[in-house]
């Protein structure tokens, strides 16, 4: 499926027709973010259905352009040094970079995109912050409910925070999942939040019967399980409960993908170079 919105913004960008100081179209047709005095760009790890093994949906992750970049430790940095107001312009950078680069994929319309927030968004964003990140999307035509947005765990005494945000979103039309540290902590947050999935970061010594439990409340609540772990314990689990599991490649492998664009992009790259500007855009 094709967004008319969003091809017409990156032909935009590829001709230098919408000036700008944070995107701009690098030379293999995929878009590139600025912040910090370094070039980002986007990958995709695939997300597959426990048991078929087919994909079903990508997690977007940021990763250096350059090879002085690739190292980078972005969020290391944030939680070390940068403002809440710098935290935010990252995370909503990087959110609508993934966005763009994701919805230009051949594939893109049979899979969701989930896209992490960094825990310091929480309590830096303004109240109606999932409004920001929906007008980006509509703007470009795309379909907002194939967004997950992957809220980050939290201690008990930060619950009212979490709904509030989780809220929020679900009012401007996202898909929300929340990461636990353990299976044990998933009886928690489905008491008290309203979610579509459930992240475990964690599989370490949960047993058949603990993973029984936690799979049978999501399965009630038609709530999915994501994790990287995939053990016996919880393929017999999930076999019981009937619970959707789904799995991150655990060896990290890392779609850059060939966007539909790509072609059509490298062909406005030639009509600049054609034209006498053989710059390509960049930040001003």
């Amino acid at each position: 499926m094709s967004y008319p919105a969003l091809q017409a913004y990156v032909e935009r960008l590829a001709n230098g027709a919408t000036p700008s100081n944070s995107l701009r179209l690098g030379e293999d047709g995929l878009v590139q973010g600025h912040i910090f005095n370094c070039w980002l760009g986007s990958s995709f790890h695939p997300i597959r259905e426990l048991g078929s093994g087919e994909v079903r949906a990508f997690a977007g992750r940021v990763r250096g352009v350059s090879a002085e970049d690739q190292g980078l430790p972005l969020w290391s940095y944030l939680d070390g040094a940068a403002s809440d107001d710098e935290s935010v312009a990252l995370d909503r950078l990087c959110r609508t970079l993934h966005a763009i680069n994701f919805f230009r994929r051949d594939d893109a319309s049979a899979h969701t995109l989930h896209l992490n927030v960094h825990d310091r968004l929480l309590s830096a964003v303004s109240s109606n912050h999932g409004m920001a990140f929906r007008r980006i999307l509509d703007s470009l035509g795309l379909p907002i409910g194939q967004v997950v947005l992957q809220l980050p765990a939290v201690n008990a005494r930060q619950n009212w925070m979490l709904n509030y945000v989780a809220d929020n979103y679900r009012r401007n039309g996202f898909r929300i999942s929340v990461k636990v540290a353990a299976p044990s902590q998933l009886t928690s947050v489905l008491g008290h939040a309203r979610v579509d999935g459930v992240r475990i970061s964690s599989l370490h010594g949960a047993g058949t019967a603990e993973l029984t439990q936690a799979l049978a409340q999501a399965a009630a609540l038609g709530v999915e399980v994501l994790v990287k772990d995939d053990t016996p314990a919880l393929r017999e689990a999930a076999h019981r409960t009937g619970a959707r599991v789904l799995l991150q490649d655990s060896n990290g492998a890392e779609i850059n993908g060939v966007p539909m664009a790509v072609s059509y992009a490298t062909t406005a790259w030639q009509r600049v170079a054609q034209a006498g500007d053989r710059n390509r855009p960049h930040a001003q």
